[in-house]
């Protein structure tokens, strides 16, 4: 019916792993769905997937978005190991390459929207960047003025969707896709949806624009690029306007956020994935095993043994 696993593994075969792969589900929506978005319920999803994913709980990746609203109940989901309760009135937002873990059905209902990138025009995927990196919020609340608004939209979509054959085709998505833009502007944008941010991220302007740039950078180049001025020479600005980009939207310097961002994906492969340090290390550009280790230990306290250890017998609640 929806989401379902185009195939299992990370796709990248420059350090393979020790363990069993991470499933990767790819965007394959049922037969004659058009282009890249599907629009159902949470309660179809768990009621057309009987077991699957959640019995056992076994953390994926996704290719896609997908963007959940809670109407009622309770959704408890896990996004990059964190598990989190999501209430009616919330949006979950799951992002391409998040470590994700579905619980077992519980009482939530409410619309569920996913979607490929490539489904957005590229206006809209550039007013949407602060919603759409990997680092934004994984739940979202709307600003009650906005919250009625962003619902009704969300269940027009649904109505649409499944409306095909009423219309042209060239028609009916085109709808799909204005709907959907709509609903994911007025979300990005309502005031507080993201929760606080600092003074200069609210502002936007240069120091967020040149922020954004770098998480864009850092997100291709992360496993081979470590350095501050690594990326100040990739976007062609000093080492100075990059620590102070990173500064005014964090709060913390731009080698802090290369080290979160490294950090992140050494989590997500030692755990679920079951990759070894050395695999891990040689994967992200550490020198040996050693060097990895001296960097996850500062940064969490445990060896990357101790916190595979750890992630293994919690699995996914």
């Amino acid at each position: 019916m929806m989401v379902s696993s185009g195939q299992t593994g990370r796709g990248d075969a420059s350090a393979p792993p020790a363990g069993a792969p991470t499933p990767l589900y790819g965007f394959q929506p049922p037969v004659g769905t058009p282009y890249s978005l599907e629009v159902t319920t949470v309660e179809d999803f768990f009621a057309d997937h009987d077991d699957w994913p959640w019995s056992p709980p076994r953390p994926g990746r996704a290719t896609f978005h997908y963007l959940i609203l809670v109407t009622s109940g309770v959704l408890k989901h896990d996004v990059d190991h964190i598990t989190r309760s999501v209430t009616p009135g919330q949006w979950l937002w799951v992002r391409p390459g998040h470590t994700l873990c579905w619980h077992p059905p519980g009482t939530a209902r409410g619309p569920f929207i996913l979607f490929e990138p490539t489904v957005l025009r590229a206006e809209t995927a550039r007013l949407l960047a602060p919603v759409t990196s990997h680092d934004a919020p994984a739940v979202l609340v709307p600003h009650p003025d906005d919250a009625p608004w962003t619902e009704r939209t969300a269940l027009q979509l649904l109505d649409e969707h499944r409306a095909l054959g009423r219309r042209p085709l060239d028609l009916h998505h085109a709808l799909r896709r204005s709907l959907l833009e709509a609903l994911l502007l007025r979300l990005a944008h309502s005031p507080g949806a993201m929760g606080p941010r600092p003074p200069a991220a609210r502002r936007g302007g240069h120091s967020a624009t040149a922020y954004q740039r770098f998480l864009d950078a850092l997100e291709l180049h992360f496993r081979e690029q470590h350095r501050v001025d690594d990326y100040a020479r990739l976007l062609g600005c000093s080492v100075r306007t990059l620590t102070r980009a990173a500064q005014a939207a964090t709060g913390t310097g731009a080698r802090q956020v290369i080290d979160e961002r490294r950090l992140l994906e050494a989590r997500r492969l030692l755990g679920p994935a079951g990759w070894t340090a050395r695999a891990v290390a040689a994967h992200l550009g550490f020198p040996d095993a050693a060097d990895f280790g001296r960097f996850f230990r500062n940064r969490t306290g445990l060896t990357p043994a101790a916190y595979a250890a750890q992630e293994t017998s919690l699995q996914c609640p």
